[in-house]
């Protein structure tokens, strides 16, 4: 399996407050983004899986939408986090 309980500990260790830290917006940003990307992945080899094509367009707005709140409660940490992720934008 490509996402395992210790790659998203070392995900939120990363990216959140701590390593239990699953909560904050940061740590959600960051795990959907590596999801994004494995799923990226999948779909260059796998042209006509078009269920998962739903799921990564699904996980890419559940993304933006994190970015626009913590854009609009917190312009330091958005900017902090995009830089860390290399995000556009």
């Amino acid at each position: 399996m490509y996402l395992d309980a210790a790659k998203k500990q070392e995900i939120f260790e990363k990216y959140g407050k701590s390593n239990t830290d699953t909560g904050s917006a940061e740590a959600q940003i960051a795990l959907f983004s590596y999801r994004i990307s494995h799923l990226t992945e999948h779909l260059k080899v796998h042209r006509k899986d078009y269920s998962t094509e739903r799921s990564l367009t699904q996980l890419v707005g559940k993304r933006r939408a994190l970015l626009n709140y913590l854009k609009s409660r917190d312009i330091t940490r958005y900017r902090a986090i995009v830089e860390k992720l290399g995000l556009r934008k």
